[in-house]
């Protein structure tokens, strides 16, 4: 897992939502341990948009996604797809 990308997503979750840093584990459910909803999901869509550049507003994997772990290893997937 990429650390810069691990750094630049807990920055997007500490500043959004507030969730502190040592929170922010891989193996932690975006709803059940951090306690998102279905409205901070489109916000943490329109987040990574902004920091990350990228849109995964219709992308179907953005559905799978559970932990923090799937957060991360989605965002590098897309960045590695967008760097062609």
């Amino acid at each position: 897992m990429n650390n810069e990308i691990v750094e630049r997503v807990n920055q997007i979750f500490n500043e959004t939502f507030e969730i502190p840093r040592e929170k922010l584990l891989p193996e932690n459910k975006l709803f059940d341990d951090l306690g998102l909803d279905s409205l901070d999901a489109v916000d943490l869509v329109v987040a990574l948009k902004e920091e990350c550049g990228i849109d995964l507003r219709k992308d179907p994997r953005i559905r799978k996604i559970v932990t923090m772990a799937d957060v991360y290893e989605l965002v590098e997937c897309v960045l590695k797809e967008k760097a062609g």
